[in-house]
């Protein structure tokens, strides 16, 4: 390979990745400045090539090297930042649950499938429940087609809620604990649900739970990311509020380092049990190295971690991935201080994208009327 032309194609590869980085820090909710908050994955990793490939060539540095090596090194340490949290190297948020006697141990597994609707692989995902029997499960993008072929796990689900809808927002929740009072809420546009159900764990004990699945920001649907931000904020501002014992789970069509997702966490108080352990990249299944956390779950302070898995695909785009909890009430004290906590500016962030969100939604919502 001609050496120049490598010299110069790390040069450009620092270049793009430096703008991209920067891109990304512009306070646009259009999907085309929101979406590089997706791939750091990526985009940390061709920083790095980029990065030693310029040092390969130090020595022939003009004070232009110099300049796109600070800028590079900067955005780098800021892409390291976002995504170190979910790996080994970063202290736990959630710590890992005790060895009780079983009798003692209040476990509770959930499994959250996007089971995308034209998929028609549905045995699989049966298959799969019926083999690791998580007591809950969530499907997203289920349509009557879906629901129809879950009626084979109906004997061990005795509570459901079913929203079969064929606009990629259909929503399923069956659950072996007693569901009390299952709300189906439309938050921010009129066509896509969210579940608000109180639970009824095996001690007795009541949490509230949450399966959200909001519009992504992306040139086929949203144009921005105001109505997910809102509604996710919304919630999380609801759970603190009401200083609710709650886990919110689903495809949140975000990744746990947006902006979004971290000012979600110091707004609700909730745990993101995958800080310290590993990513769980749920999407896309057929694009091993485009691959990112769209399917998300977070807790209070009262749940340790027996463990978190990403299951085999089932045909769709995305992995289901099932997080199974412990009910350690004592530890909550503890795990509380690891909770971020929410400063000033979130608070008034928060309502002003509940606003602008709800404003946003209604525009959607007409959108869709018309178009149907």
């Amino acid at each position: 390979m001609d050496i120049s032309l490598l010299y110069y194609g790390m040069q450009w590869l620092a270049g793009f990745i430096a703008f991209v980085t920067i891109w990304g820090w512009l306070p646009l909710d259009n999907w085309w400045v929101r979406g590089v908050e997706f791939p750091r994955i990526q985009i940390m990793v061709l920083g790095i090539i980029a990065w030693i490939g310029m040092l390969v060539f130090w020595s022939e540095w003009q004070w232009e090297q110099w300049l796109l090596f600070i800028t590079l090194t900067v955005t780098l340490a800021f892409q390291l930042r976002m995504v170190l949290p979910y790996t080994k190297l970063w202290k736990k948020e959630v710590q890992n649950a005790k060895d009780k006697p079983e009798e003692q141990a209040y476990q509770l597994k959930i499994m959250v499938s996007n089971v995308l609707t034209p998929n028609d692989e549905t045995q699989k995902l049966v298959d799969l429940v019926k083999q690791k029997q998580p007591d809950i499960l969530i499907t997203l993008e289920s349509d009557e087609k879906w629901e129809k072929a879950l009626n084979q796990i109906e004997p061990d689900y005795p509570y459901t809620v079913k929203i079969p809808l064929d606009n990629l927002y259909g929503m399923h929740l069956y659950s072996k604990l007693e569901l009390i009072d299952p709300q189906v809420k439309y938050l921010m546009i009129d066509d896509i649900p969210s579940i608000h159900s109180q639970l009824r764990l095996q001690n007795g004990q009541v949490i509230w739970l949450y399966c959200l699945h909001p519009m992504p920001p992306s040139p086929t649907e949203a144009d921005k990311s105001t109505t997910r931000d809102a509604e996710l904020l919304m919630v999380g501002k609801h759970i603190k509020e009401n200083n609710q014992t709650a886990i919110l789970a689903g495809d949140l069509n975000d990744v746990a380092w947006s902006k979004t997702t971290r000012r979600f966490q110091r707004i609700s108080g909730l745990l993101d049990p995958r800080i310290g352990r590993h990513f769980i990249n749920t999407f896309h299944v057929k694009y091993p190295f485009l691959r990112w956390a769209l399917d998300h779950l977070f807790h209070s302070a009262c749940f340790t971690v027996v463990n978190i898995q990403r299951m085999p695909s089932v045909g769709s785009d995305h992995f289901p991935v099932m997080t199974t909890l412990q009910y350690e009430p004592e530890e909550a004290d503890k795990q509380e201080q690891n909770a971020p906590t929410a400063q000033t500016e979130d608070i008034e962030e928060t309502e002003n994208k509940i606003e602008e969100g709800k404003k946003e939604g209604d525009k959607v919502s007409k959108e869709h009327a018309e178009y149907h």
